[in-house]
């Protein structure tokens, strides 16, 4: 007699309201991503009509995440994930105030 498994949808994860929270934030800032991709090419052809800028735009963008996915993905695995993630927060967060703060305006 074969068992019978409760049913469960591709949408059964979403029922959970923190991996809601968390999945929806990074489809926000994915799309935010692919804005700025798309913002900095198009920026790229109304500057210089050259073909290879717009690649290297697109190759600046993406290179990063292609070269360092992997190191970071093996290292998530071996350091200690809390550990590592307050690592890289207050690493990303060190440069926030600089950020917020208004710049002067220097015009000549």
């Amino acid at each position: 007699m074969p068992e019978s498994h409760p049913s469960t949808s591709a949408w059964s994860p979403l029922k959970h309201s923190v991996f809601r929270a968390i999945w929806l934030a990074t489809v926000v800032s994915n799309l935010g991503t692919w804005i700025q991709n798309v913002g900095a090419a198009w920026l790229m052809t109304s500057l210089s009509p050259s073909a290879l800028m717009v690649a290297l735009i697109q190759t600046a963008a993406s290179l990063p995440m292609f070269l360092l996915s992997l190191p970071a993905g093996a290292l998530a695995d071996v350091i200690d994930r809390r550990k590592l993630l307050l690592f890289t927060q207050t690493f990303l967060f060190r440069d926030y105030p600089e950020a917020k703060s208004p710049k002067p305006n220097k015009q000549v």
